[in-house]
Parts: C-alpha cells; sequence; structure tokens
C-alpha cells in the first residue's frame, strides 16, 4: 500500500537532488561572477534556496502523483509509459532552463525570466545574434546531454513498483486514494511555500548581504515560473502604499513642463537628431573619469552641453525605448513594448513634433521587428523606418544586421535632401553589442584580449557616431541641427556590480543651433525627461508626458529613478536608495534614504497603476 507513495517520495528526492547538481554546475560555469566564496557560503545558498526547490519539485510530482491515484482504480500497464513520457518531458525542460539560465546569468547578471522568451518569439536571429558560435554548437548538445541523464534517473524512478495492483480490494484501494491524497496535500504546501499567509515568493532564497550568494540560491525553474505568473496582473504589482498615499507623494515627484525662460535655440524649429547608443556609459569616456574608450563622445561632450548626473532606466532596449521616445520609466517584470495594444496608447516626441510640422524618421540597421519594435516605432509616429532590411544583402555582414558605419553612411547620404520641413530622425546604432565584432581595431588593451575586443566594439561605434556628427556640420543644415546623444540602457561594458555606478550614462546636446556655450550641467534626471526637455525646447507643452520632467526647469523635480528585473533605484543630489524588490529590502543608500524608499516605491506603484489602465 506505501509503495506508490514511496515511489512520489522517491521523485521527489532525485527532483532535489538534481536542483542541488544545478547550482553547482551553475557556480562553476560563472565563476567570474559567483566563485571565491567560502565552501560555508555555498552550502548556506543551498540551505536558503531549499525552498524554492521544493516549491518547483512539488509541482513536477504533482502530475504523478495524480497518475498514480487514477491507477489506483484504473489499473494496467498503461502508467508506466505515461509517466516515462512525462519525465522525459519535465527533464526537457530542466535541461533547457539550466543550460539558458547559466549561459545568460555571464550576460544579464539576473537568473532566468521570461524576458529571453519575448526576444525569442519576436525576432528568434536576433535574440541568438548575441550568441558565440561556440555556444550556438555546444549548447543544444549539452541540453541534449542533460536531458537524457536527468530522463535516464528519472526512469530509474519510474521502474519501482506502482501502488495499484489488479489484486487490490476495495478497502486497499480507499485506504491507498487517502494516502495519496494526503501526498498531494503535501505537495500543496509545498507549492505554496508553506501555511502562512504569504506564498513561496523570490525572497525566501536572499539570505546573504553578498549579491552573488544570493543569485546562487535562487532555482532558476521558479524564477521562470515566478515571471510568468506575474506578467500580466499589473494592478496588483508592487502596491506599496494606499492609493492616496502613492498619488500624493509621486505628484511632488512631478512638475509643469515650462519652456526655459531665455530661449537656448537660435531658431524655433530646429532639426534634432537623436542618436540611441548601444549600451554606452560614462565609464568610457575620460572626462567622466572612465577609460579612454569613447573618445569622440569626450570630444563632443566638451562642444555642447553634458549632463554629468544623467541615468539610464533600465538594462536593454525594449525598455529603453519608451524610456526615451514616450517618457514611460521602464518596468523590472515586464515589458510595456511586449504588449503592442499597451504600447500605442503611450505619448510620443514624434507625434509631438506634428503640431510644429516636424518630419520623423527612424533608422536601425539590425530587424526591427526585435521585441516589437516595428509596431512600437510605427505607433510612435514614424513615418519613415529604415532597418535591416533595407541593405543589400552584402552589406549585412553583422549577426544584428549592418555595421554601424553602415548605417551612419546611409544616414548621412540623406543629410542634404532639400526638405524645407523640419527633421526629427532617431538613429539606433548596434554595433557595441554582444558578441562585439566589429571591422575595425583600435590597441587600447591588446594584451588582454576579451578586454580589447569589448573596448574595440565601443571605440568603432564611438568612431561612426563622430564621423557622422562632423558630416552634419560640413552641412548646411548644421546652423539648425540639434543632436542629442543617449545609450539605450547601462553599460555593457565594463562590467560594474555597484547598481548606481552602472546606470550612469551621458547626455549630450551638440548643435549649431544652441545658443549657448559649452557647459556641464549637474542636474539629476534620466531618459525619461529627454520628452519634456525637447519639446519645451521647441515651447511645445508636455503634459502628457506624466513621468517626463524639463532639465531645463527650475521648478522641477531634481531625481533619477531607474529599474532592472531585482533592483529599483531613486537617486538624488543628496539621497540614494537601491531597493531589492526580490528581497524586499534596502540593498545600498546614502542621505535621507527612507523617505527616498517612500519615494520610489510610490513610483514604481504609479507606474504598474498607469501600465494596468493603459
Amino acid at each position: 500500500m506505501f509503495k506508490g507513495f514511496v515511489k512520489i517520495a522517491a521523485l521527489f528526492a532525485v527532483l532535489l537532488v538534481i536542483f542541488a547538481l544545478q547550482r553547482v554546475a551553475f557556480v562553476c560555469c560563472n565563476l567570474a561572477d559567483v566563485g571565491g566564496r567560502e565552501l560555508a557560503d555555498y552550502l548556506g545558498a543551498l540551505c536558503a534556496g531549499l525552498p524554492l526547490d521544493v516549491t518547483v519539485a512539488s509541482y513536477f510530482a504533482a502530475v504523478p502523483l495524480l497518475l498514480q491515484l487514477v491507477a489506483v482504480w484504473c489499473p494496467g500497464r498503461w502508467i508506466r509509459p505515461v509517466e516515462r513520457t512525462y519525465y522525459a518531458l519535465i527533464s526537457t525542460v530542466i535541461a533547457v532552463v539550466t543550460v539558458l539560465d547559466t549561459v545568460l546569468y555571464g550576460y544579464w547578471g539576473f537568473r532566468l525570466d521570461m524576458t529571453p522568451l519575448f526576444y525569442f518569439a519576436s525576432s528568434p536571429s536576433a535574440a541568438m545574434a548575441s550568441a558565440t558560435t561556440v555556444q550556438l554548437v555546444l549548447g543544444p548538445l549539452v541540453i541534449v546531454t542533460v536531458a537524457v541523464g536527468l530522463t535516464a534517473a528519472l526512469w530509474r524512478v519510474s521502474g519501482l513498483k506502482a501502488l495499484a495492483q489488479p489484486a487490490l480490494t476495495m478497502r486497499q484501494r480507499a485506504g491507498a486514494s487517502a494516502l495519496l491524497a494526503f501526498g498531494a496535500a503535501l505537495l500543496f504546501v509545498g507549492m505554496r511555500g508553506g501555511v502562512t499567509v504569504s506564498t513561496m515568493n523570490l525572497s525566501r532564497a536572499y539570505f546573504s548581504e553578498d549579491r552573488a550568494l544570493n543569485h546562487t540560491a535562487i532555482n532558476p525553474q521558479f524564477s521562470l515560473l515566478y515571471s510568468a505568473s506575474h506578467q500580466n496582473d499589473f494592478g496588483n504589482q508592487f502596491q506599496y502604499l494606499p492609493a492616496e498615499e502613492a498619488t500624493a507623494e509621486f505628484n511632488s515627484l512631478t512638475a509643469t513642463h515650462f519652456a526655459p525662460a531665455d530661449s537656448l535655440l537660435t531658431c524655433p524649429t530646429p532639426d534634432i537628431y537623436l542618436i540611441i547608443a548601444e549600451s554606452f556609459s560614462t565609464h568610457l569616456m575620460p572626462s567622466f573619469g572612465g577609460e579612454p574608450v569613447a573618445l569622440c563622445l569626450d570630444s563632443l561632450a566638451n562642444e555642447g552641453l553634458t549632463f554629468t548626473n544623467f541615468y539610464a532606466n533600465s538594462f536593454r532596449t525594449d525598455r529603453a525605448l519608451p524610456a526615451i521616445l514616450s517618457g514611460f520609466p521602464s518596468q523590472p517584470t515586464v515589458s510595456v513594448m511586449k504588449y503592442v495594444e499597451k504600447a500605442e496608447h503611450l505619448p510620443s516626441i514624434a507625434l509631438s513634433l506634428r503640431a510644429k510640422g516636424y518630419e520623423s524618421r527612424y533608422y536601425y540597421g539590425g530587424d526591427i521587428n526585435f521585441t516589437n519594435m516595428l509596431a512600437f516605432v510605427k505607433n510612435q509616429g514614424f513615418t519613415k523606418v529604415v532597418c535591416d532590411s533595407d541593405f543589400p544583402l552584402e552589406q549585412r555582414l553583422s549577426k544584428w544586421g549592418v555595421h554601424d558605419h553602415v548605417l551612419m553612411e546611409r544616414v548621412a547620404a540623406e543629410l542634404d535632401a532639400n526638405t524645407a520641413a523640419p527633421r526629427f530622425w532617431v538613429v539606433q546604432t548596434s554595433s557595441s553589442h554582444e558578441p562585439f565584432e566589429v571591422p575595425f581595431y583600435r590597441a587600447i588593451y591588446p594584451d588582454e584580449p576579451e578586454r580589447q575586443l569589448r573596448a574595440n566594439a565601443f571605440a568603432y561605434a564611438d568612431s561612426c557616431i563622430g564621423q557622422f556628427v562632423r558630416r552634419l556640420q560640413a552641412s548646411p543644415r548644421w546652423q539648425r541641427s540639434v543632436v542629442v546623444i543617449v545609450p539605450d540602457h547601462y553599460g555593457a561594458y565594463p562590467t560594474l556590480t555597484d547598481v548606481e555606478q552602472r546606470h550612469r550614462i551621458p547626455l549630450i546636446i551638440v548643435g549649431g543651433a544652441l545658443r549657448t556655450a559649452p557647459q556641464r550641467i549637474a542636474t539629476y534626471g534620466s531618459q525619461i525627461d529627454i520628452a519634456a526637455t525637447l519639446l519645451a525646447l521647441v515651447g511645445l507643452d508636455a503634459q502628457q508626458f506624466t513621468f517626463s520632467k524639463n532639465l531645463f526647469d527650475a521648478q522641477a523635480p531634481r531625481f533619477a529613478f531607474f529599474t532592472e528585473p531585482e533592483y529599483m533605484g531613486f537617486v538624488t543630489d543628496s539621497t540614494a536608495v537601491i531597493y531589492n524588490l526580490d528581497a524586499d529590502r534596502v540593498e545600498a543608500s546614502r542621505g535621507n534614504s527612507s523617505h527616498a524608499v517612500q519615494q520610489a516605491k510610490a513610483y514604481l506603484q504609479t507606474i504598474y497603476t498607469t501600465l494596468s489602465q493603459l
């Protein structure tokens, strides 16, 4: 009578062992990020992650338990092939999750969630562009090998003698059913994470001040499941404060969007060129104390208006574009671009500029369908969109499409078109992205191959931007031009563990239409403030950009807000707080952090409330 119950218990135990070995593989494959700790630290991570392992094992064991219960009343040989098929299925799932999580962690710095699935669904080729040839070849082989090994281990469990036998009496069947029902109740408690009010969540794994150890403790299957189950329930996520209190705090962080009292421009409707630079940061610019990589941007920063306390709102391009073009902050758990029907209701710089007769274009050298980018750009009102398919095949030599110099040459070739209408052209680069393969070489760190590879890619992209701006300076339209240069998200190089520092990016405004002398501006802001700032420069109201503030408005609050899947940050000239969303605690702070935490929570709550209403 107890054999079926023992069979489920054996399956449960094997799954826990698999998850423990999964952690060992994760550490061994990511030594640069999570290695170098004491054995006791890793054992602590194993123990801290055990509740998440139990939850996932409970979900996986539920189906075999149900099969055992059915077999009590409908015995037969059917149960073993059904069990084996199920075990092969979950073995494949575990293998895929293990390999993806282990490989992607080195790029992203957080455990697996729904983000890569969204990327792959929108454009498989673009999603795989970051992968090296070795990864593309070995990845599937490793997945198959792990899946086969796990399947063999679980099939040993299915080989245990089943509970149901044709000779069971009715009383024995009832007893067996009751025992299995008790097992189901235990699994339900395991799925839920206990019998307390709170259900299982990622914060259970956070046991240390060491971020890497907390990440080691997280079960990647649980991380993916948790992300998938929190994709659409926007109105109930991050509801920290009563609605009235959150609204009051948020209102204190908003401002009316006044145009500067004294115009910064020599003409009322300048051409505006917005260059979105892939993965750049201030840490590549010597004038910011960074490495000698982005020398062209550094030179341009000394010729115009440069904001020195500016921050990226997020960590990936699909989060960044709504922040830059719509003034809508990024979200830690989801990308609004995934939801086309919501994204189409976001405000738009391009549409707002139509009131002054602007024509708009969008230039991107990659796959414009990646992450629903085409739908977003079209809804933003760009009347002409140039992407990889607009270039001949012989020019598409980058894994992302065309290299940046080819893209910039295309834009430059169209500069002298005799159009009377003012321009709003957006140019999005892509070459400074993994795998960092570019047709360019500058010896920056010749004795450090990996560092040289990354720095060289940024030096190349920087040179392409510099050449384009110099080409524009030679154009007859330079005197009526404003060039805005901003990275799309926090930098891919150098790797920084300090959350606040890695979000620091430059905002550079240059152009012949600028009336002011070169200036470094210490105002705190982030990408969402570009919308209100640009519209104010040309005298347009920006009230519909609820989250955006004019950086030149002395009455506007001075702060930057940013998010990652694990964190949110709130920074002013006197305070800063980095809040760990998974652990529900302050990770780092300075100044009056208690009020900053309250403001950050109200701000994030308002973002999700707004998202639920779009």
